[in-house]
């Protein structure tokens, strides 16, 4: 528990071990044990076929709403569910106290088909500023984590994204259609050029992954639901990459964000992948 002098800086450094256990523990109680062993009753649509929420989602995000609210008292858990179930529990990322940012299972349509390619994100913010996050990909056994300041780390080892190879294709994972409007599609359109290989997006939080670990060049999404990108979004600072919106200012994960916006492996890439979205490259 955070004591009342205490900093946010103070609890990071006190308790993130006790996050990782959190994240840890949810995922072996309600995720891996469902992995591959869903029933048809445990699965449902949110909004269309592509947008999919199963009891592992549910119960994930209950076993770590409960467990970071204790660890932090006074602070709020912001919850992809929770925010489905009651959209106006999503200002409280807005607000002042300190903000977990959760997705239980980041890549559900992964999970459904039985695909490793989902993780779970956790990030901590407080007045829009991120501070903190932990992406889990529990199948994979990969756990990043972030603190503002303090650099990436993918299972204890440092992350640099570096610039891309010289010459070669940009990579750049982009939104599913679904998700756009005409107006997003037009810019989204803006990759198809020379120099870049545009392909669809997975799991986000493994694609913010993939940019801090150099593997992958740049995304360009056209949502700003925060429990996607925060955490990632952190990461890929602190491993030195870039995010911009299509203004040219970085992502706010309180909202109101001209999109699609890209994030990059470094700030070069980003500006260029913003100029195809913007038709000004």
């Amino acid at each position: 528990m955070i004591e009342d002098t205490e900093t946010i800086d103070e609890f990071l450094a006190r308790h993130s071990a006790d996050v990782e256990e959190a994240v840890r523990a949810a995922a072996d109680a309600e995720i891996l044990p469902r992995f591959r062993q869903l029933a048809a009753h445990e699965i449902d649509q949110k909004n269309g076929p592509h947008d999919l929420v199963t009891d592992a989602d549910r119960k994930a995000e209950l076993y770590l709403t409960e467990a970071l609210s204790a660890l932090l008292p006074g602070s709020v858990v912001v919850g992809e569910e929770a925010v489905h179930a009651n959209p106006a529990s999503y200002e409280a990322i807005r607000g002042d106290a300190p903000v977990w940012i959760v997705d239980p299972v980041d890549g559900t349509r992964q999970f459904v088909h039985g695909e490793d390619g989902f993780c779970t994100l956790i990030a901590l913010a407080q007045r829009g500023v991120l501070l903190a996050s932990w992406t889990y990909a529990p199948v994979r056994g990969q756990l990043a984590t972030a603190v503002r300041g303090q650099g990436a780390f993918l299972d204890g080892e440092r992350l640099y994204a570096g610039p891309p190879t010289p010459g070669r294709d940009l990579e750049v994972a982009t939104s599913h259609p679904d998700y756009t409007t005409d107006e997003q599609k037009r810019a989204l359109l803006g990759l198809w050029t020379e120099g870049v290989a545009p392909r669809a997006c997975g799991s986000a939080g493994l694609e913010y992954l993939a940019l801090a670990r150099g593997e992958s060049d740049a995304t360009a999404f056209s949502w700003e639901a925060a429990w996607d990108h925060a955490a990632g979004l952190l990461l890929v600072e602190e491993a030195g990459g870039a995010h911009l919106t299509l203004t040219g200012e970085p992502f706010r994960i309180t909202g109101g964000n001209s999109l699609p916006f890209t994030a990059a492996r470094d700030a070069a890439t980003a500006r260029r992948v913003l100029g195809l979205l913007s038709g000004t490259a």
